[in-house]
């Protein structure tokens, strides 16, 4: 395994994040109806205080909205927060100077000089990840991150970002992915494995499966909107997952969703779940601190094994 360079290695020392995907987004997550500005404020105070300190947002996320929203709350508090956000490849943008430049705005929204992860959202049939990287290496000359990663690459996608970076002096800090029981495709695929011997870390969003794994929803009771579409043919196999969750946490003292971030945590990688207010902030970081047993993480692989169809390696 590679050894964890000196500029990444905040990223490995953390177990657990808050992703700003909810904070500014109206169409999927009813940002001002299902939260306001104070629950924002409060679910961000609570999770410093609990000592979560990693945020990743997205120039993308509510059109910008989510980093004006970090950027206030980040005023409002002297505590120290690691924050990350990324690069999304419109048609339009073809060019290595498109990342300097979308990153600059980013700054400007979140009252930044720099971040300290910049990652590119998405791969693009039209920019290589050769491109990509070559953009990534001014971002960091000129000072306006930190750390480089990527989201959303596989294998081959993420040795090329890799080695083009290397060639730079810069390692590739995080890879974001995906990741949860009721997905668990980087891990079957191998490429969690393969992040792990580069020192990559891999970053897991939807790590609850948009509330799939809290206990609240069945197949009795689905959830409403575009989740019910888009998650119906797992809510059927929801129950003796539900279950298994239950059981470990009560040998713990943990809820449901605390033991389904706790398996991602388990698994290597870092979470990023959402949280709309100061409950679901305390929820979240209650799955941090602690590790479920070898046998009890076991049983959570065994009953999601078949949940789904994984790509081959």
């Amino acid at each position: 395994m590679n050894e964890v360079s000196n500029e990444t290695r905040f990223l490995h020392a953390i177990e657990i994040g808050m992703g700003g995907q909810q904070w500014g987004d109206r169409l999927v997550w009813g940002y001002g109806q299902t939260h306001t500005d104070k629950d924002i404020f409060e679910a961000f105070n609570t999770s410093l205080n609990l000592g979560v300190r990693f945020i990743d947002t997205a120039e993308i996320y509510g059109s910008g909205k989510s980093e004006r929203i970090i950027g206030s709350l980040l005023k409002e508090t002297d505590q120290p927060v690691l924050v990350a956000t990324k690069f999304f490849p419109m048609p339009w943008r073809l060019t290595k100077n498109a990342l300097p430049r979308a990153l600059k705005g980013s700054l400007e929204r979140l009252g930044l000089e720099s971040v300290d992860l910049y990652q590119v959202h998405w791969p693009s049939p039209l920019m290589t990840p050769e491109t990509f990287m070559e953009g990534m290496v001014i971002c960091v000359k000129e000072g306006l991150t930190r750390t480089v990663g990527v989201s959303n690459f596989w294998k081959q996608r993420i040795m090329r970002a890799y080695s083009t970076l290397s060639q730079h002096g810069i390692p590739l800090a995080s890879n974001q992915l995906p990741f949860s029981l009721l997905n668990r495709t980087a891990e079957k695929t191998g490429t969690l494995t393969r992040c792990k011997e580069l020192g990559i870390r891999v970053i897991a969003y939807s790590p609850l499966e948009q509330g799939l794994l809290t206990g609240k929803y069945s197949p009795e009771n689905p959830p409403v909107g575009l989740r019910a579409s888009q998650y119906g043919h797992l809510i059927q196999k929801l129950p003796p997952i539900i279950k298994v969750l239950q059981e470990i946490g009560q040998t713990h003292g943990k809820t449901v969703s605390q033991v389904a971030l706790n398996w991602v945590i388990c698994k290597g990688a870092l979470p990023i779940p959402g949280a709309k207010n100061a409950k679901q902030a305390e929820e979240n970081a209650g799955s941090a601190g602690w590790h479920m047993t070898d046998d009890e993480i076991a049983k959570l692989d065994e009953v999601t094994d078949n949940i789904r169809e994984y790509p081959k390696e």
